[in-house]
């Protein structure tokens, strides 16, 4: 086996990913040189507002929204739970009813959760196929008079499934008056989409090489939305507190450089899709829960016989990154509610791994880690 730690191998970028050099560098200038207020009204204080809404006006053209609807986070689970918690607040003359899905990430989860049980909202979860897939015709069935909002990821963070969003979108708004928020982490840069029809969307840049800490609410004009973070003028009146220089002046370049990366690395990433499907899909013991319709970045799958943890601990100490499912749930013992949404057994929920790809994965760490899993395999079932 590998030499534990000799030389990682880091295959967990559903997770997080590597600050790119040039970001980091960038953002080492600016929190020594860019420090001051956007909003003091001094020099200092306007030139760095200057370089906060070139960076918001170049994202509003890259992500085809208006500035005024770009709104700088914290992350995307704050971002989720803004717009779930604010559109779902402010606009309860509509109703009380939302539409979620059963796999959606903790952050949405837990928005829904705390509208359900503490200001009576009444919640709708969607089923989801052995595929990760939603039905249509079932969200056309549970759209309500008074639904107000429907909640949905994009690019499942576990197993990949992929939601045609721009159709969804379609759907709730031929058929309701709900507005549509859209977990969109996984997709920015990989798997993007446009924003018709679509209210709001929730998107992350420790995702795509850019600085923790750091995300973006799209939020639409038109959609009024109670501040989950109540301050003073900044951001619109819409996210309180002074805004992070560092951050929001960097987004722009980071979705630049990321959407760069991966159009010319998308045959690379197909390539290694197709490997651990050819390898590991006919294979006795192995139940494969990613579909290969879905993205190509994540690949989910049941060793059962070996469990998440011993599967885990015995990368670990060979010196693989990898998850057993989203970091957000990392800690829990119980299986994942994404898998067992989607039908898998105990037994396979609690053995599954996931192995996310980028840009900078190389064939040989593939080859690497199948090995190494194959391995482990053979010894736990020896």
């Amino acid at each position: 086996m590998q030499k534990a730690h000799d030389k990682p191998i880091y295959l967990d970028y559903a997770s997080t990913t590597p600050t790119r050099p040039e970001i980091a560098q960038d953002a080492f200038k600016i929190m020594n040189e860019y420090y001051e207020n956007a909003d003091s009204l001094h020099f200092g204080g306007q030139r760095v507002s200057d370089l906060v809404t070139a960076s918001r006006n170049t994202l509003a053209n890259q992500l085809g929204v208006l500035p005024q609807e770009v709104i700088f986070t914290s992350g995307a689970s704050e971002s989720n739970s803004a717009a779930i918690k604010g559109i779902a607040l402010a606009n309860q003359h509509i109703g009380k009813h939302i539409i979620t899905t059963e796999v959606e990430h903790s952050s949405t989860m837990g928005a829904v959760a705390q509208l359900r049980d503490y200001f009576g909202y009444t919640v709708d979860y969607l089923h989801v196929d052995d595929q990760g897939n939603i039905s249509f015709d079932e969200l056309r069935d549970k759209l309500r008079k008074d639904t107000v909002l429907v909640a949905v990821i994009a690019i499942n963070n576990e197993v990949g499934a992929i939601t045609d969003v721009q159709a969804l979108a379609k759907l709730v708004k031929k058929e309701s008056n709900a507005f549509v928020h859209i977990d969109g982490v996984q997709a920015l840069a990989r798997h993007d989409f446009e924003m018709t029809q679509i209210d709001s969307v929730a998107y992350s840049a420790h995702k795509i090489y850019g600085l923790k800490g750091s995300g973006l609410w799209l939020k639409r004009s038109n959609v009024h939305a109670l501040p989950l973070i109540n301050g003073g003028q900044q951001q619109f009146g819409v996210r309180g507190g002074t805004i992070d220089n560092t951050a929001a002046i960097l987004w722009a370049k980071t979705l630049r450089l990321a959407r760069e990366d991966n159009a010319k690395a998308l045959p690379k990433i197909e390539k290694m899709q197709k490997y651990l499907y050819d390898t590991f899909e006919n294979m006795e013991g192995v139940v494969i829960n990613s579909s290969y319709e879905g993205s190509p970045y994540i690949f989910n799958l049941s060793i059962l016989n070996v469990g998440s943890e011993i599967m885990m601990n015995g990368l670990n100490s060979a010196g693989f990154a990898v998850s057993a499912q989203s970091t957000c749930n990392s800690k829990s013992l119980a299986p994942s509610h994404v898998l067992k949404a989607m039908g898998k057994s105990d037994t396979a929920a609690l053995s599954s791994i996931r192995i996310s790809l980028s840009h900078l994965t190389t064939m040989e760490e593939l080859e690497k880690v199948v090995q190494e899993i194959l391995e482990i395999k053979k010894y736990v079932n020896h």
